[in-house]
This record gives C-alpha cells, structure tokens and sequence, in this order.
C-alpha cells in the first residue's frame, strides 16, 4: 500500500495531480482543500495517500494533511459513500464545516454536497457523530483572483465546479457575477464556496 508521495508537482487540476517521483508519474486525486494549498508546477510536494483497491484498477486518493486523510478514511468507513463521493464532501465543505454540520446534526448542511441526499446525510450524522472530535481544522487556501492570475483562478474555479457535477455555463456565469462584484481580491475557495452558495439556491 502506497501512504505518502513526495515528488515533483507535475500536474495540478482542482481534481487530480501528477507527481513525478524519481521519474515515475502518479495520478492522485484530490479534494479542493488539498488543491487550495498545492504549490506551482515543477515544485516538490508532499501528499499523503490512500491506496483505493479496485477489481479493475488501483486508484489513489492525496491529502495535504493528515486531517483531510482521516476525514476521507471515516466517509468511505459509510456505507454507499465511495472515494470520489467523499472527495466532493471535502470539496464542498471544510473540515471543520462538516465536523460543525455532524455534531449539529444539520442535514441541510451536508445534502447541499453533489451526490449526498437526505438520506446519505442522515447515515453520515449517524455513524459519525461519536468519531468526528479528533478532526481539526485545516489550513486556508491562499490562491486569490487579482491581476494576472484572475483567468487562471476563475478556470480553475470553474473546473472545479464541473468536477463536482455542476454545468458549465451555469457556473460560468455566476462565478462571472461574484467576482465582478467583488472590490477587493477574494480567496479561491471563498469564490468556489460562494458559488457553491448561488448553485444551492437554483
């Protein structure tokens, strides 16, 4: 089993990376809050890994921290909750929002995840609530949409929303809307969340 790569950030998407690791590449897939704090292309990074058996292929799954890990490891414990439904949990909300949302018992909260209704929600609450206080908080993103770099934050917003299971256009448009009307820079995951917020709403 794989449980940590460290090696030269190949590439990076707000789904997956390539790391090089002494000429090797491997695809990891990642939530957006491992995403938010990756460093540039051709730098060295570090990912905790869990190694997904399947009958038809290997997947693995990369964290920053050793929280997002444990949050994955505990939403995959779940029945009918696999490895890419528990990356859009941690896509969609923080650690420390899912932990809030588990011991609250707000299933509102947790059906607004892609893919999470009523009812995955309600066996979330259920299975997790004894087992969520050891996870804290994780690190705030840095990226922010301001000069040069605002194309690139907004594709990567974008992509990400896709990922998730949003259409284009739509959140296109309201990424658009959000940034325009922003007067001072805002964090990635502040525009990605924000969006999140207007998609909810329909």
């Amino acid at each position: 089993m794989i449980a940590a790569l460290t090696g030269r950030l190949a590439f990076k998407s707000p789904s997956q990376v390539i790391l090089d690791v002494q000429g090797v590449g491997y695809e990891v897939f990642i939530p957006l809050s491992t995403f938010y704090s990756l460093p540039d292309i051709d730098e060295s990074a570090s990912l905790r890994v869990h190694t997904h058996l399947r009958e038809d292929a290997i997947q693995l799954f990369g964290f920053l921290t050793a929280t997002e890990k444990d949050a994955f490891i505990l939403l995959t414990g779940i029945s009918g909750i696999g490895p890419k439904l528990a990356l859009s949990v941690l896509s969609t909300l923080s650690v420390t929002d899912l932990v809030s949302a588990i011991q609250a018992g707000d299933m509102e909260k947790l059906a607004t995840v892609p893919g999470i209704g009523k009812k995955s929600a309600g066996r979330i609450v259920l299975e997790l609530k004894d087992k969520v206080e050891r996870l804290q908080a994780m690190p705030a993103a840095v990226a922010t949409v301001t000069g040069d770099h605002s194309s690139r934050v907004h594709d990567d917003a974008l992509s990400a929303l896709v990922n998730l299971g949003y259409r284009a256009q739509e959140a296109k448009d309201i990424i658009k809307r959000i940034t325009q009307s922003q007067s001072s820079p805002i964090l990635l995951k502040d525009l990605i969340r924000e969006t999140l917020k207007e998609l909810a709403r329909g």
